[in-house]
């Protein structure tokens, strides 16, 4: 019996940058399908760059048509507005696939790290060269894209386990 395939969303969320890629899961093996950045106008008001993360996420989820999405968590960091300000970004990241009807599971970014490098500490380079050897289609990457493909690689390891536990929960 051969496997489904599931296509997994991930997104790196950012008010700048917002990371994405696409992955297809079939058992435990994981190929490409794509990546990129969505770069919303700096000159707009904060109103107007949430809106066009939304747009540009919800035109890639339409495009790649996935079943399953995936979001790093926000961090906080010494600058509170800062973490306000991506945590808003962060929820417009979360709820363009849940307007689209996925799933939409979350992951702190030490696990993101140690599930793709072996280490919840690893830097940005690290993660990099990791999605190069486990997804060699990919090609060179945005650090952002990069991280987003390291969500969707975390979720297509932990998916499964995710599920039985659930499974186990609804007995």
């Amino acid at each position: 019996m051969v496997p489904h395939t599931i296509r997994i969303f991930g997104i790196d969320p950012g008010l700048r940058r917002t990371g994405w890629g696409v992955i297809d899961c079939t058992g435990n093996r994981v190929s490409y399908v794509a990546s990129g950045t969505v770069v919303p106008d700096e000159k707009l008001p904060l109103a107007g760059r949430l809106a066009g993360l939304h747009a540009g996420l919800a035109a890639l989820i339409l495009a790649h048509d996935p079943d399953e999405a995936a979001v790093e968590e926000t961090f906080v960091n010494s600058n509170p507005m800062s973490t306000l300000k991506l945590g808003q970004a962060r929820g417009v990241a979360m709820l363009a696939p849940a307007q689209a009807g996925l799933p939409v599971a979350e992951y702190a970014p030490n696990l993101i790290k140690k599930s793709v490098v072996g280490a919840g500490h690893a830097d940005k380079g690290q993660i990099a060269a990791m999605i190069a050897v486990l997804l060699p289609k990919a090609g060179p990457l945005a650090p952002d894209a990069a991280d987003a493909l390291a969500v969707a690689i975390t979720h297509a390891h932990h998916r499964v386990h995710a599920a039985r536990v659930a499974a186990l929960g609804a007995r």
